[in-house]
């Protein structure tokens, strides 16, 4: 069984997954957002097909810990996800500048601008779920 790591956004959904000994992550799509119900329907296709035991959702906080508009919008995001897949635990996980580690480490690699812009979810998906993975 494996962890699925999600950064939810407006218009996408990064996902990343854990491999089977749940050490490493791995970025598999960005999911171009459409509407909820597809939304979730991709998602769990993507559970389906890894066998995910459980979901780690990116929860962003504000830099002094409170909770803002973007955490209400990802709460109410799992609480949709809830719906669907009732059976496989979801953790929200402070995902505080995931996305400027994942915007690092992509420029330290010398990735173009133009295809950053295309994996960062994704990549901030993996920053996640190895933040999940490390912490267990």
């Amino acid at each position: 069984m494996r962890i699925l790591g999600l950064d939810v956004g407006d218009r996408t959904i990064g996902v990343a997954v854990s491999d089977a000994l749940k050490m490493t992550a791995q970025g598999v799509e960005t999911i171009r957002r459409k509407t909820l119900e597809l939304d979730l329907a991709r998602l769990q296709e993507i559970i389906a097909e890894y066998e995910v035991s459980m979901i780690v959702v990116g929860f962003p906080k504000n830099m002094n810990g409170t909770i803002g508009p973007r955490g209400e919008f990802t709460k109410a995001f799992c609480a949709e996800l809830e719906k669907v897949v009732p059976n496989i635990t979801i953790r929200l996980w402070d995902e505080r500048l995931s996305t400027v580690a994942a915007q690092k480490s992509l420029i330290a690699a010398d990735v173009s601008r133009a295809k950053r812009k295309k994996v960062i979810d994704k990549m901030a998906a993996v920053f996640i779920l190895q933040g999940y993975l490390d912490s267990i």
